[in-house]
């Protein structure tokens, strides 16, 4: 049964980007669950300025990057034990966020794998994407059908809740399911160490971790920490090259007005990339179209300060600190990847 389930979310992947590999129109041979795939993309795009169709099809592909067969079956293997396991299926409420598209996948698919059922309540700002998603799958396996319920508000009574939400809505989550077990995250962000060893190829990966999604995900790199004389300055020429996706984004450059303004009127110092602001600030998490910058003695200091704000950040971007992810790689997380380094599939078979 596991391995019919692990070949399911293999083939959605396969589906998903088969999808993906068509132009506007050309829908031969496709399946109706797949048109519907694209044809919702197009029009999470109208109804989200931030879910461009760019933007979108990235998130998705991200998605397919983790359902490949070798590596969901070595994930896994961490766990078959308990996976072969007899257990109830539990109601497991998923209350996902929308800052980017289908942000709420990896909950998904952990949720369906343990064997559980997932009652998914999408984001007013994401509506479209994750019921789509999920068709395709019953689609591919009707096993799903009884095991996927989505909703537009939450259910009064769940098995178990894992949610994800900004720093107030976890303090509602918490009051609301506190009384389940769950899984309640809250804002992170990421953050990126430079050394000014980094390479013109580091640069354009550096470039992926901050403006994709806009800056919108707990994976997007808001704070650049600068060791030794590094000069962020020297960034911007080099991130100038990578603005594409920025330039046609009116939400986009709403933000970039309003925050230089604040910062013009208020004399506070920053740096003009064009698309994007730097400013020297002790903050993590910078306002949309703004990094955060700071400056460091040594790596010894970078490190002490990211194991001081270990419960903000997300993801380190560094090659040259402990458990670092390579420069690009930040919005390309692996299965085995979790958010807020919690175990949700450890979670899930506990119940």
């Amino acid at each position: 049964m596991l391995l019919s389930r692990i070949n399911a979310f293999v083939e959605l992947g396969n589906q998903i980007n088969e999808a993906l590999d068509r132009k506007e129109g050309e829908y031969e041979g496709l399946s109706k669950q797949q048109i519907n795939l694209l044809l919702q993309i197009k029009k999470a795009g109208i109804e989200n300025g931030w879910f461009t169709n760019d933007m979108v099809r990235r998130a998705l592909t991200g998605i397919t990057f983790m359902l490949n067969a070798e590596d969901l079956s070595l994930w896994l293997e961490g766990y078959k034990t308990k996976l072969e396991e007899e257990r109830l299926v539990k109601d497991v409420g998923i209350i996902m966020a929308g800052n980017i598209p289908a942000v709420g996948f990896h909950d998904f698919l952990c949720v369906l794998l343990a064997g559980h059922k997932a009652v998914v309540k999408v984001s007013s700002d994401d509506e479209l994407l994750m019921p789509a998603v999920a068709e395709i799958l019953i689609s591919i396996d009707v096993y799903f059908e009884d095991k996927i319920e989505v909703l537009n508000a939450p259910r009064k009574e769940y098995d178990a809740v894992i949610a994800t939400g900004s720093n107030n809505s976890a303090r509602y989550f918490e009051q609301y399911f506190g009384k389940y077990p769950n899984i309640i995250r809250k804002s992170r962000t990421s953050v990126a160490v430079l050394t000014g060893e980094e390479s013109k190829e580091d640069i354009a990966g550096l470039a992926k971790d901050l403006f994709t999604y806009y800056g919108l995900g707990c994976r997007n790199v808001s704070k650049l920490l600068c060791v030794g004389d590094f000069d962020p300055k020297t960034l911007i020429e080099e991130l100038l090259k990578y603005d594409e996706s920025l330039k046609n984004n009116g939400k986009y450059h709403n933000n970039i007005d309003y925050n230089k303004s604040i910062y013009i009127i208020n004399r506070i110092p920053f740096l003009d990339g064009g698309t994007f602001l730097l400013k020297e600030d002790e903050g993590l998490h910078s306002p949309i179209s703004v990094t955060f910058y700071e400056t460091f003695d040594s790596l010894n200091f970078v490190e002490e300060y990211i194991a001081e704000n270990e419960d903000k950040i997300q993801c380190v971007v560094s090659p040259k600190v402990n458990g670092g992810v390579a420069f690009g790689d930040a919005q390309q997380p692996k299965v085995d990847d979790y958010a807020d380094k919690v175990d949700t599939m450890a979670f899930l078979l506990d119940l």
